[in-house]
């Protein structure tokens, strides 16, 4: 009786023992994945909002399946190198800007902005509808990277000055902080010098006078960088940047790990993003702007003669380009091809585009 006594108990240990260890293999596997990601942006732009959003709303869409850690720029390593790191799976994801990684390949050049190239609306309907995704994946693709766009800006604001220019000969002689192979390519046919500096180093080059002019982006943007207080004049518009993409790259071993589930809410947690982001960078345009012309920054309009004439040297410079890169070439003719295709529809529709000013409005008390 002892005996089998005994060994009912060892089964019963034994039974209670395989059912912990399938517990625990079950608490393991019901763990969420941790991810950690970085940006290139630092607190102090407002564009790291775009990342902050992503995380926010993966972490809420995917309740504990994935969890994403977020870092802000600099905190992990220097900006320049967090698209290796991604690459190489040092961290899972980071926020970016693609034009930064032309040196890799210039097709990046068209993906987050292109000199008198698509606006905020245009990329939104060229990513989402017009084939644009794919080529972003196909791009990123080649480094091990997935990527999905969190957000767009309005157009750049223009170039913050101390010298007044209306013209393409006001340009000649000066010294412009300009970020693009492109935008550099423009500014020397016009007689200007392009300066390369980070948006940490803006501010001090207009104070100190080491640039004549520099951009950077958006209104809101430009003004908490403090570049109201080292320059006099704006000039508008921006031509070398009617927009400019923000969004995630994802290390893809890391992307292939998910579920199908989980991926598609990755996917949906960046287009909330990018539509919250467009809409909060819009409205806080409007205080940005009203903060700089408040200060008595002096708006100058580049003439119409002057953007015809960049126009014609965007095009002699994408012609160039497109002949020695097959994948710029593919990226910019699927844009050249989407505005064609919706050319006929954005005539019909004038003057009700995005950004239609009445004459007069309705006199309301």
């Amino acid at each position: 009786m002892r005996r089998k006594s005994t060994a009912v108990s060892k089964w019963i240990a034994a039974l209670v023992v395989g059912f912990f260890i399938i517990g625990m293999a079950m608490t393991v596997s019901a763990k969420e994945t941790m991810w950690r990601m970085t940006s290139t942006w630092p607190p102090s732009i407002n564009l790291i909002e775009a990342d902050q959003l992503f995380v926010k709303y993966v972490n809420e869409l995917c309740k504990g399946k994935l969890q994403i850690k977020f870092f802000s720029g600099g905190t992990l390593m220097p900006a320049q190198e967090v698209f290796d790191a991604v690459s190489k799976g040092s961290i899972q994801a980071s926020g970016d800007w693609p034009n930064y990684w032309s040196g890799k390949d210039i097709a990046f050049d068209t993906l987050g902005s292109y000199p008198m190239g698509l606006t905020p609306v245009d990329y939104m309907v060229w990513i989402y509808q017009g084939g644009g995704l794919a080529i972003y994946q196909e791009i990123y693709g080649k480094y091990g990277l997935m990527y999905f766009p969190t957000g767009v800006t309005p157009s750049e604001s223009g170039i913050r000055s101390n010298k007044p220019v209306k013209t393409a000969a006001d340009l000649k002689g000066m010294k412009v902080r300009m970020g693009g192979k492109a935008q550099g390519y423009i500014l020397k046919e016009l007689g200007a010098a392009q300066v390369v500096l980070s948006g940490a180093e803006v501010y001090q080059a207009l104070q100190k006078g080491t640039v004549d002019g520099a951009e950077f982006s958006g209104p809101s943007t430009d003004w908490k960088m403090g570049l109201g207080e080292v320059s006099k004049y704006w000039i508008a518009p921006g031509f070398h940047q009617p927009a400019s993409v923000m969004g995630v790259m994802i290390n893809k071993a890391a992307w292939d790990a998910l579920d199908k589930e989980t991926q598609s809410l990755v996917q949906a947690a960046s287009k909330v993003a990018f539509l919250e982001f467009i809409t909060k960078q819009y409205w806080d345009s409007i205080e940005g702007t009203k903060n700089f012309l408040d200060k008595g920054i002096q708006l100058n309009k580049i003439d119409t003669e002057t953007l015809d004439k960049i126009e014609k040297i965007v095009n002699k410079y994408t012609e160039e380009t497109a002949a020695t890169s097959p994948l710029f070439k593919k990226a910019i003719e699927s844009q050249i091809n989407y505005r064609k295709a919706l050319s006929t529809w954005r005539n019909i529709e004038e003057p009700f585009n995005f950004g239609y000013n009445p004459k007069e409005y309705p006199n309301i008390k």
